[in-house]
């Protein structure tokens, strides 16, 4: 089943009394299906993070389709929206993002206090999340007083306590040394294992290893796309060099 549906999708931003014009985005089309873990990967400028912004409803495109679950997210109205993020998407940043003045533990339920679920189910959500990313222990502690790696998963486990559709991730291991970056990118793969939609902007040819699909976007559209198959993390990482170093040199996907 099709989750996300992206066609022609164009973002272009004009610079004060319109003098100047950039086109972030030209035209980009792809679709995401249920279940699966896809990574996109660009240089800086490429349009990827546009991207991300306009498939979370935090930026408006100028023109093409953002259909999530067949709802076109134009529909969406602007009082609406912040519902419609709290209920149908997920999201996981690089800097966490946590309240240093709320606990792991209200860092992760706040989404549900807002969303005004009810508060005899809040312990009933929070319970199997905490204890399927391994921070049950940490959940009365502060975010200050845990690790980076901690944090990231907290800030993973506030995004899956939703039960959202589509699990955005926004550079996730940018912030975390080499050892809580493998642990995050674990644990990842344990969510879409578990049949979690995952779609994650990174620059790290590492960590889009551990994805099924990586689309590449070059000039503000997508350029090409590898497929995992049967390939090993390490086999797909070579392909994604390969691949990375041909964009460099501005040469054409075979």
């Amino acid at each position: 089943m099709t989750i996300l549906e992206v066609r022609d999708l164009k973002k272009t931003y004009t610079g004060r009394f319109g003098a100047q014009r950039v086109e972030a985005l030209k035209g980009v089309s792809f679709t995401v299906e249920a279940g699966e873990y896809v990574a996109i990967m660009g240089e800086s400028g490429s349009g990827k993070t546009t991207l991300l912004n306009v498939l979370a409803a935090l930026d408006k495109p100028t023109g093409g389709t953002v259909l999530l679950d067949g709802r076109d997210l134009s529909t969406v109205r602007d009082g609406e929206i912040a519902a419609f993020r709290r209920e149908n998407l997920g999201f996981v940043f690089q800097e966490f993002n946590l309240l240093d003045t709320f606990s792991i533990r209200d860092n992760i339920l706040l989404p549900l206090v807002l969303g005004g679920v009810r508060a005899n189910e809040l312990e009933e959500r929070l319970i199997p999340v905490a204890a399927s990313l391994g921070i049950t222990e940490i959940l009365d502690k502060y975010p200050y007083e845990v690790s980076g790696g901690q944090k990231q998963r907290a800030a993973a486990a506030r995004a899956l306590i939703t039960r959202p559709k589509l699990l955005l991730a926004d550079e996730p291991t940018g912030a975390l040394d080499s050892q809580s970056s493998s642990e995050l990118l674990r644990v990842f793969e344990q969510i879409n294992r578990a049949g979690h939609t995952i779609l994650m902007v990174t620059h790290s040819t590492d960590a889009a290893s551990h994805a099924k699909r990586v689309l590449f976007i070059r000039d503000g559209v997508v350029f090409h796309q590898l497929y995992r198959g049967e390939s090993t993390n390490e086999q797909l990482y070579q392909k994604i060099s390969d691949t990375l170093t041909m964009l460099r040199r501005g040469g054409a996907a075979e």
